[in-house]
């Protein structure tokens, strides 16, 4: 069964034109109902507090302000209009501690360049067939890190270690 996105809005943050362009270009084959776009981070999170999109696909490194601290802005600014809204990177780096960075800073998809357009319609689906509930601590706001159920859990804790910091044993989804 096919997603009819026809309903939905999505902002493209996106420093490099011809990268924006084809993410843009994507997003309307795939039936996309509204697409919004942004040069930088700064910009970004003026169109997001405008539009209020449903989506936000955005670059990790723009000038003069990054994908990374649009998104710090999205899920911590008092003046965020939606602080929940899904957010999938697109970044030429996938190295671990990159990774970790973007889940620690509230990414909900990772999506590492080059990538097809079936790429982009899975992380798509994967927001709208099984969205993630948000988690706030004093440390962190953002979409629960776990992906895992365990229907065996019987207890008030997850982790042998949960004392309410952050722990290293959660992991993000990457295909």
């Amino acid at each position: 069964m096919s997603l009819k996105l026809d309903k939905i809005s999505v902002l493209v943050v996106e420093d490099i034109h011809p990268m924006r362009n084809l993410i843009i270009g994507v997003l309307e084959a795939l039936g996309v109902g509204k697409v919004y776009s942004a040069e930088h981070g700064g910009s970004g999170f003026a169109e997001f507090k405008k539009f209020n999109p449903d989506i936000i696909i955005t670059d990790w490194e723009m000038e003069p302000v990054s994908g990374f601290e649009m998104i710090k802005n999205i899920r911590n600014d008092p003046s965020s209009t939606n602080k929940t809204v899904p957010i999938i990177l697109i970044t030429g780096y996938s190295a671990k501690n990159r990774v970790i960075n973007a889940r620690d800073v509230g990414v909900t998809e990772f999506l590492t360049k080059p990538f097809t357009g079936q790429d982009l319609a899975k992380r798509i689906t994967h927001i709208i067939n099984r969205p993630r509930d948000f988690v706030e601590t004093p440390q962190f706001f953002g979409p629960d890190r776990r992906r895992r159920k365990i229907d065996e859990y019987e207890g008030p804790k997850r982790r042998q270690a949960d004392d309410g910091q952050k722990n290293g044993s959660w992991d993000i989804h990457i295909e």
